[in-house]
């Protein structure tokens, strides 16, 4: 990571940003949002352990403002096997050239692009069976790519009722992961250059506008409304980034 310039550090704290302002609407989405963005300036296996942190700080201040409408059940059922997929996720990220993984980030990007806006409404309530293949794949996507927000949420739509029961059992469950993986990221050395940490010192203020701003609007945008920004954002986030694999 050399110097990065004024341009650069602008660019990353108007993705950190963003991404924590979607973070605030829905729970979950920073790291989708902003990692496409960061991953152009930064090698990804930096860009990751960066957006973690800023998910600790998140996560913590709308768990605690949030912990009484966490749904425990669910979040009982699907943590287990999470935490077992964030194993196999970090292995892969730390284990993989970077190359295949950013490739592999653009296209999880936009497929949940398109997942957000053409995705048909499924009715009726889901199996809690759904909650062992749940937390394994989105375990896995949160070791390797920092996010299994979206798994989650498409799981908890299924089961609960009401947007703030599930934005804060999304948040929850992303803290917990985010506990583990920091841990991890810790032992695999992820986090010695400390350039890195000035860098999400620096930052900070980003996040921490952008989740402001995203509690302060959730609940008065529609959800379609909500829903087609989230698209245009991730389809230009993983576009860059397959184009930056490619290049």
């Amino acid at each position: 990571m050399d110097a990065i310039s004024p341009w650069a550090w602008a660019a990353m704290a108007a993705a950190v940003t963003t991404g924590y302002t979607v973070f605030g609407l829905v729970g979950f989405g920073a790291t989708l949002v902003a990692t496409p963005v960061l991953a152009l300036m930064l090698p990804l296996k930096m860009a990751i352990p960066l957006m973690l942190l800023f998910d600790l700080g998140a996560t913590v201040a709308l768990g605690l403002r949030n912990w009484r409408q966490v749904a425990w059940r669910e979040w009982l059922r699907l943590v287990p096997c999470m935490l077992l997929g964030q194993f196999v996720g970090v292995g892969a990220l730390v284990g993989l050239p970077t190359a295949p993984l950013l490739l592999g980030l653009g296209v999880f990007v936009i497929a949940n692009a398109l997942w957000s806006l053409f995705a048909p409404q499924a009715q009726g309530r889901a199996s809690a069976w759904w909650a062992l293949p749940t937390g394994l794949v989105g375990g896995t996507f949160g070791g390797l790519f920092g996010t299994g927000g979206p798994l989650y949420a498409i799981y908890l739509s299924r089961r609960l009722d009401g947007m703030s029961t599930l934005r804060a059992t999304t948040a929850s469950l992303i803290l917990v992961s985010a506990w583990l993986r920091l841990s991890l990221y810790i032992a695999a050395g992820l986090y010695a250059d400390t350039r890195l940490l000035w860098l999400a010192l620096s930052l900070a203020p980003a996040c921490l506008a952008g989740a402001w701003l995203g509690n302060r609007l959730h609940g008065q945008w529609p959800p379609a409304v909500v829903r087609r920004a989230l698209f245009i954002v991730l389809l230009v986030g993983g576009a860059a980034a397959i184009a930056k694999a490619l290049g």
